[in-house]
């Protein structure tokens, strides 16, 4: 208990310690162009989270447990992909067989039949994506992330997995310490690094967990606590679609974006869609805990299309939209705007 207190103080402090010193190092040596925020904050994050979860075993405190390691190295190589696409131009099937890989590694270690295996590896990769798709306006990733994490670590705890639920405590812990950085107005962006290593973690970890084969009850769950990016992702595939423009195109059409545009501040969507992240946590560590039946969770579904359907009657392509060239943003939007589902893996 007092080692995951301390590992978690730990990881606030220096995420926070150390975002500070790559956004300073980057205005300092860094290309200057239209979007001047540094965005290699994610660096700060899977460097702490990877750093303060080995520390444990390095000082002789805590032990990883099983399948941690693994988990770990998988989750770095899928950080270091993402920092290379951060430096330069990264084609789409490169990434998706380093985070194939690596989602396999974790599946094969997990012990699940090669066709809950195959499903788990499809979804892990979705789910990485979806959480890149949603680092798009200041703080709303991270918000939503951090949420997820802790509700994750309850249910590893609960499962027997203390090793996994220490390092998703940590991964939390460093999340809200790169916020203190990240809330509005930005000051540094967790670029392709933070957010994919983030959602590869969340998922793998959520696999690695949850290692019985896929029931109502596994389904569900997993559902509920990635309510609010697989909105945000389909709402963004169909508003896209719609409008007859590329998936590859990134813009101002995310739930954020659009809860700016019904009136709320960028504080306030981050806030907004943390708070849908908790609620929806909640009904999963429910459903976890089998106080709630997987069947009368189903209602939770419908939230998705409903969402999707009011969202989508907010206006976000206008003349000024189509104009603008694929890769602008407006001024209150992240990176990772830049480079949405499709957009991010190429």
């Amino acid at each position: 208990m007092l080692h995951g207190l301390a590992a978690a103080t730990s990881a606030v402090v220096v995420t926070a310690l150390l975002a500070a010193l790559i956004r300073a190092v980057m205005l300092k040596f860094g290309r200057k162009g239209g979007d001047v925020t540094p965005h290699l904050g994610g660096i700060a994050v899977s460097l702490t989270t990877l750093g303060v979860a080995c520390a444990g075993p390095v000082l002789d405190v805590a032990e990883l447990g099983e399948g941690v390691a693994p988990l770990l190295a998988a989750s770095g190589a899928v950080a270091l992909i993402g920092l290379v696409g951060d430096l330069r131009p990264l084609g789409v099937r490169v990434r998706l067989v380093v985070e194939a890989a690596a989602a396999t590694t974790v599946v094969t270690l997990a012990g699940l039949s090669p066709g809950a295996g195959a499903l788990a590896v499809l979804w892990i990769v979705f789910v990485t994506h979806a959480f890149q798709v949603l680092d798009s306006s200041d703080g709303a990733m991270g918000a939503v992330a951090a949420v997820t994490a802790l509700g994750l670590a309850v249910c590893a705890i609960a499962e027997g997995h203390p090793g996994h639920g220490l390092l998703l405590s940590v991964l939390a812990a460093a999340l809200t310490g790169f916020l203190l950085h990240n809330w509005y107005p930005a000051r540094i962006h967790l670029g392709d690094c933070g957010s994919l290593f983030t959602g590869f973690l969340l998922a793998s970890s959520a696999v690695a967990v949850h290692t019985r084969e896929p029931g109502a009850q596994t389904c569900a769950e997993l559902f509920a606590l990635t309510l609010v990016v697989l909105t945000d992702t389909l709402l963004v595939l169909v508003s896209r679609r719609r409008a007859g423009r590329s998936i590859l195109r990134g813009g101002g059409d995310h739930i954020a974006h659009r809860l700016r545009k019904l009136g709320l501040t960028t504080q306030g969507s981050a806030v907004v869609l943390g708070a849908a992240a908790l609620a929806a946590t909640l009904v999963g560590l429910q459903i976890h805990d089998g106080r709630i039946d997987p069947v009368a969770a189903l209602p939770l579904g419908l939230v998705v299309p409903v969402a999707v359907v009011l969202l989508l009657r907010v206006p976000v392509y206008g003349p000024a939209s189509r104009r603008r060239a694929p890769h602008a943003r407006t001024p209150n939007e992240s990176a990772g705007a830049a480079v949405d589902l499709a957009g991010g893996l190429g």
